[in-house]
C-alpha cells in the first residue's frame, strides 16, 4: 500500500475510554510514516505519576487542567497520530486547538462494545469495574455531543484492528486527508 498525506496536520483520534483510539493510532501511524504520541502517557511522563494516582491525588478537577496544557502542547507540534485521553476532547480549549492544527477523529463505539472492551480492568479512574456499563452510560451521555464536534467520525466494532484500520485510511481518502492505493 502506498499512502501521500496531502494535509500535513496532526491526526488526532478522540473518543471514550476503550473506543480503539490507541490501539487504531499505533497501526495508523506506521501506515502513514508519521510519529505516534499516546496523550495519556505524555501526562505520566511529565507529572512522574500514572493517570489514576493522578486522579487520585489531585482530582479530576485538577487532572483536566494538566491535561488541556498538556494536549495544548501537543497540538502544536509536528503532524503525528495523537491518541488522546477519554476526556481531553471535552475541553473546549482542546477542541478550539484542535481545530486550528489537527484533523480530529471521532471513534464512536456503542456502550456494550466499550464496556466488553473495559471490564475488569482497574486503571480507568472513571469506570469503576463494580459499576462498568452504567458508568460508561453516563459517560456517553456527556461526552458523544461534544465528541461530534470532531471533524470525521469513525464507527467502531468488534473486528480485527486491521479492517478497521482500512475504513479509517478509506475515510481518510475519502475526505482528501491522504491519497493511497493499494499494491497489487
Amino acid at each position: 500500500m502506498q499512502i501521500k498525506i496531502l494535509k500535513k496536520k496532526i491526526i488526532l483520534l478522540v473518543g471514550i475510554m476503550g473506543c480503539g483510539k490507541t490501539s487504531l493510532g499505533r497501526v495508523l501511524s506506521k501506515k502513514l510514516g508519521l510519529p505516534f504520541v499516546d496523550s495519556d502517557k505524555e501526562i505520566e511522563k511529565a507529572s512522574g505519576c500514572t493517570i489514576s494516582d493522578l486522579f487520585a491525588t489531585y482530582g479530576e478537577k485538577e487532572f483536566r487542567k494538566g491535561e488541556e496544557r498538556i494536549m495544548e502542547r501537543l497540538l502544536k507540534q509536528e503532524p503525528c497520530v495523537l491518541s488522546s485521553g477519554g476526556g481531553a476532547f471535552l475541553s473546549e480549549k482542546t477542541r478550539k486547538e484542535a481545530k486550528k492544527n489537527a484533523i480530529s477523529i471521532w471513534i464512536r463505539a456503542d456502550v456494550n462494545l466499550i464496556s466488553h472492551r473495559t471490564e475488569g480492568r482497574n486503571h480507568r479512574p472513571l469506570v469503576p469495574a463494580a459499576d462498568n456499563k452504567k458508568a460508561l452510560e453516563r459517560l456517553i451521555n456527556e461526552g458523544y455531543p461534544l465528541y461530534a464536534e470532531a471533524d470525521l467520525t469513525l464507527d467502531t466494532k468488534s473486528e480485527p484492528i486491521y479492517r478497521t484500520v482500512r475504513r479509517l485510511l478509506k475515510l481518510l481518502h475519502e475526505n482528501h486527508i491522504i491519497d493511497y492505493r493499494e499494491d497489487l
